[in-house]
């Protein structure tokens, strides 16, 4: 029940337009796998750290793959909406982060060109804590959705 009420609280913050501020984005943060909810299958990044990386911001995760294999993605750009390189994600080669206002975040990834996901990241708990919806294609194209849970180090 506890479980429930929490990821319905993040689904309302996510729909009524809550983003995380560039001062609270670094540091570490990693999965309270307890309150996240994965479809089998996809990956998982269990870490993730953001850093300030000269005039900009890198970002990197850490985690498993679908099929349990380690994964490990980097991006470097800002929170300008444009699409920076990708490494490291099999399913895209460029993202964009687009602050939506002060708690929330959008990432959106593309792959030779294609949006291949997109990711809605929410800063709750006085910014202890932040959560990512994520909505992408499964192997038969149908639309899945991921919500992970993050707690700051």
């Amino acid at each position: 029940m506890k479980r429930s009420v929490v990821l319905r609280f993040v689904v309302c913050l996510v729909l009524l337009s809550p983003c995380f501020a560039q001062d609270w984005a670094m540091g570490s943060c990693k999965l309270n796998e307890a309150n996240s909810k994965f479809i089998a299958g996809v990956a998982k990044p269990v870490t993730v750290v953001y850093a300030a990386a000269g005039g900009n911001i890198k970002c990197t995760k850490d985690g498993v793959d679908g099929q349990g294999k380690p994964l490990h993605t980097e991006w470097t750009g800002k929170f300008d909406g444009e699409y920076y390189p990708l490494t490291g994600d099999r399913s895209g080669d460029k993202r964009a982060y687009e602050k939506v206002n002060e708690r929330e975040i959008l990432e959106i990834t593309q792959k030779d060109g294609s949006v291949t996901g997109k990711n809605r990241a929410v800063v709750f708990n006085k910014g202890k804590s932040f959560s990512v919806i994520t909505s992408q294609a499964d192997r038969e194209g149908e639309k899945v959705y991921n919500v992970a849970i993050y707690d700051k180090q």
